[in-house]
């Protein structure tokens, strides 16, 4: 039996199917939806770091879920505005744009997200070492801008370098949880890691010390 090209897959996957009918722009927004709802991730958040944000599928759900909540939006590329949300053109690899976003909340956030990917290449060890360094940019911007009870959720590949990967973040911040959403595809090696209260790298480096 031959395989299913992409679009077919598309065609046939539900989320896909209900986020067109809902007028979502990515199916991804079902899974922000679900951990929203399941793990209680926006409890406690009124400032909101979005990273990787176009095409605005989780943005979207955030100003749906709670409209009180103070959005700034960063992506490489141009994303098509969200009400009351404030987008950012930029790398989030570059300082100055982070800064940018600091300035526009005096520099306090309660949650960090990421749902960032890198450009595929086809190499599978390759995509997950360049996934694995866009989500711990994530979770360094979280030690920068967030404050001791904050959250930061990046999406990271299972691959290899995985485990010690989580062993660093564990020691930048107080717990770390896995999430696989149901909308993620259960043949997909991406699964989301919640972490909560970071940890300042002066105290990181005090306790490597002890």
């Amino acid at each position: 039996m031959p395989r299913k090209t992409e679009g077919e897959r598309r065609r046939s996957d539900p989320y896909y199917k209900a986020a067109k009918k809902q007028g979502y722009r990515s199916r991804s927004a079902y899974k922000i939806k679900q951990m929203a709802k399941n793990n209680k991730i926006l409890q406690g958040v009124d400032v909101v770091l979005e990273l990787c944000s176009a095409p605005g599928g989780w943005t979207q759900v955030l100003r749906e879920l709670d409209n009180t909540l103070r959005i700034v939006a960063i992506d490489l590329d141009a994303m098509q505005s969200v009400q009351g949300v404030h987008f950012i053109q930029g790398s989030i690899l570059d300082d100055d744009v982070i800064k940018k976003a600091e300035d526009l909340t005096g520099g306090a956030f309660d949650l960090v997200l990421s749902d960032c990917s890198p450009k595929v290449s086809g190499q599978w060890e390759l995509d997950v070492v360049r996934q694995l360094e866009l989500a711990e940019r994530t979770f360094k911007i979280g030690q920068r801008v967030l404050g001791p009870n904050g959250k930061a959720l990046a999406k990271v590949f299972q691959g290899k370098g995985f485990q010690d990967f989580i062993k660093n973040i564990k020691e930048m911040f107080n717990t770390v949880k896995l999430i696989k959403p149901p909308a993620s595809r259960k043949s997909s090696a991406e699964i989301y890691l919640l972490a909560t209260g970071p940890r300042k790298e002066q105290a990181i480096e005090e306790n490597k010390d002890i």
